[in-house]
């Protein structure tokens, strides 16, 4: 039996008062604190100064990234602790404030002046899948195969209710978000890496985006390593829901390489309906109707979810996946969507601070 494809996860966290638990400026200050040994060094800057990206390495065994996962989240949470201030995994920043400085990266600064503090000041956090490929080309096919099941992973892991304060409708507004962007939702259905590569070089040149890594599709092939690499996902609370979505995200990729492989037709989706069903994952999450893009009808989301755990049971199976896989989706069924938890706290009365309190006190859950 071959190997599992290798994974590796990129999660996106916000810095926060420990006491008000609002986003604050305090990434220097966070990496000064963390240890150069050990995992402390995966711990990155992204755009803006209130937030740190924890960088897994790649593994085979999910059980051994949940590991590292974990271990970089315990590096975070104490650096931010000698720091003065707090990690928080959410989708979206929960309480108002000023807009927040971009990092000292000349990138960074480029973005911040060509999209604007509106869009770039107040970044959203998610959580990135990588999942190893044989070469580029196989990448760009796998992406074309993965577009109908994405609108369900994003659904699953809806966790961005609360924006600045306010209660946005949404499940998961970090996915709305990027409509901020030029270049963001479905990746383009693509012959091949050829025209794949010819498509990033013609939005470069235009001058819309900076580079290619601002190509923001729901997936992509990367820019920097042999991977593709799923960005449809919310940061969520727990290190147990990110090893449920990697699991599910890795299947899922191992399942369109096969269909790759054995030159199987790419389904055939409607562009307005895969869009209408990401927007309908994003307002609704797990808790109402999702949009079935083969037949254009509305079914429970939890259906959804429940096919594509068929569609990838046996690639769960073969990675020696799917019991853990069952029991943390069990789990998660059990207990209520993340953007479902965080609504009950504000229906109870709570506030997006009580919001903010609860979801640190799971960081290392």
């Amino acid at each position: 039996m071959a190997q599992p494809l290798t994974v590796g996860a990129e999660e996106e966290f916000f810095l926060v008062d420990p006491g008000s638990g609002a986003a604050v400026p305090a990434f220097e200050a966070v990496s000064a604190a963390a240890s150069s040994a050990g995992p402390a060094r995966r711990l990155q800057p992204e755009v803006s100064s209130a937030l740190i990206e924890a960088v897994t390495e790649p593994h085979r065994e999910l059980s051994l990234l949940a590991d590292d996962m974990r271990a970089l989240r315990a590096t975070a949470a104490a650096a931010a602790e000698a720091a003065g201030c707090a990690v928080l995994a959410c989708g979206t920043e929960l309480l108002a404030g000023p807009y927040m400085p971009p990092t000292g990266s000349s990138r960074y600064r480029a973005i911040h002046r060509k999209y604007g503090a509106h869009v770039f000041g107040h970044i959203p956090c998610g959580l990135h899948v990588h999942v190893g490929m044989p070469d580029r080309e196989h990448a760009v096919r796998v992406n074309n195969h993965l577009r109908p099941w994405l609108p369900t992973l994003q659904a699953l892991a809806a966790n961005s209710p609360i924006m600045l304060g306010e209660e946005t409708g949404y499940a998961s507004f970090r996915s709305m978000w990027w409509a901020y962007t030029p270049v963001a939702g479905p990746a383009p259905l693509v012959a091949d890496a050829s025209q794949y590569d010819a498509l990033l070089d013609s939005l470069v040149a235009s001058g819309v985006i900076l580079d290619r890594k601002m190509a923001y599709w729901f997936a992509r092939p990367s820019e920097d390593v042999p991977t593709i690499e799923i960005r449809v996902m919310d940061v969520c609370p727990t290190s147990d829901t990110e090893i449920l979505l990697v699991g599910l995200a890795r299947a899922l990729v191992a399942t369109c390489l096969q269909a790759v492989e054995r030159d199987a037709r790419v389904p055939s989706v409607s562009e307005q309906l895969l869009t209408a069903a990401h927007w309908q994952a994003a307002r609704y999450g797990m808790e109402g109707d999702a949009l079935d893009v083969s037949t254009g009808r509305p079914l429970p989301a939890w259906t959804l979810v429940e096919r594509l755990v068929k569609h990838v049971t046996p690639a769960l199976s073969d990675a020696g996946d799917l019991a853990l896989v069952s029991d943390l989706l069990l789990d998660l069924r059990t207990r209520g969507s993340w953007a479902g938890r965080q609504r009950r706290i504000l229906q109870e009365g709570g506030t997006p601070a009580d919001v903010s309190a609860y979801l640190r006190s799971l960081f290392l859950v």
